[in-house]
């Protein structure tokens, strides 16, 4: 009777222990012993969670790039636009004096500058023009050579099916060397100076024009998507935390109310057995 009783006991003990552990923890198990089944559950869920979690921090990089990829081409369609208004007043050859036209020339040399810092934009020193290039920028300058890899692209991986570039590429929006849209606007100035007639160059500008928004659409296009990726991965992080909750946490309520029981059931096995079990010479001899 002593032994069976400090079996139960101790049993008792042991699940008001396991008990109190849940409540301090509030997890449903410490060990996999515990509940194997809910231990398999859980690694899978927390794969499954270090695996959105990533995705999330590709799509947070990714939309940088291709947010600053539009501001920048952004920026260089209107540059280009102010740059066609000029070479369309300047194509007015008879009525301008070389002063007016040395002004717009100027302006012209400006706006070949500031296009070429829009095209050398970089995101933690990474240029997003140059593709998968180190080189601390897209186009040099004066020379205006393309720094960048051809035929290569900065890819992120947003979903398990789902790959997006992030960058453009350069060359395609602005030429490069010679055939550059800087080299363009710095012809045209040159050509102001020296009084030639310079309405024939609207055309080239209108296709680098072409060239920068059809790069802006295909950007917006791929942020657009960036985006609803990362809707779907944040609704898809919360599933999975709802998951986890339901198997690895406990109410706290109701391990409270166990609790309690536990205690009670220990508290009253401690007096049944201090009354059944009297151990003294006495008690035995009466």
């Amino acid at each position: 009777m002593a032994e069976q009783t400090l079996r139960t006991l101790q049993s008792n003990l042991a699940e008001r222990d396991r008990i109190q552990n849940q409540a301090t923890s509030q997890r449903a198990f410490s060990r996999p012993s515990e509940d194997p089944t809910g231990t398999a559950t859980v690694l899978g869920v927390h794969g499954e969670q270090a695996r959105t979690a990533q995705y999330a921090r590709n799509i947070s990089d990714g939309l940088a790039w291709v947010t600053t990829v539009d501001t920048a081409l952004g920026a260089s369609v209107e540059l280009l636009n102010r740059a066609r208004d000029l070479v369309a007043q300047g194509a007015n050859s008879g009525a301008m004096s070389m002063p007016a036209r040395e002004a717009i020339a100027a302006e012209l040399e400006s706006i070949a500058t500031e296009l070429l810092s829009q095209a050398n934009t970089t995101v933690l020193g990474r240029s997003v023009f140059a593709g998968t290039s180190d080189a601390g920028r897209a186009f040099e300058a004066g020379t205006f050579t393309f720094n960048g890899a051809a035929g290569s692209g900065v890819q992120r991986r947003i979903s398990d099916t789902d790959t997006v570039r992030v960058d453009s590429d350069g060359a395609q929006v602005f030429g490069e060397g010679a055939n550059s849209v800087f080299a363009l606007l710095a012809d045209i100035a040159g050509e102001l100076r020296g009084g030639q007639e310079v309405g024939v160059r609207l055309g080239d500008i209108d296709d680098r024009l072409t060239s920068m928004i059809a790069a802006r659409g295909t950007t917006g296009a791929r942020q657009a998507q960036i985006e609803r990726a990362s809707a779907q991965n944040l609704s898809v992080s919360i599933d999975l935390e709802a998951q986890r909750t339901e198997v690895e946490n406990v109410d706290s309520f109701e391990v409270l109310v166990r609790l309690q029981s536990a205690e009670l059931v220990y508290q009253s096995a401690l007096q049944v057995t201090a009354r059944s079990l009297q151990t003294n010479l006495m008690e035995f001899l009466r």
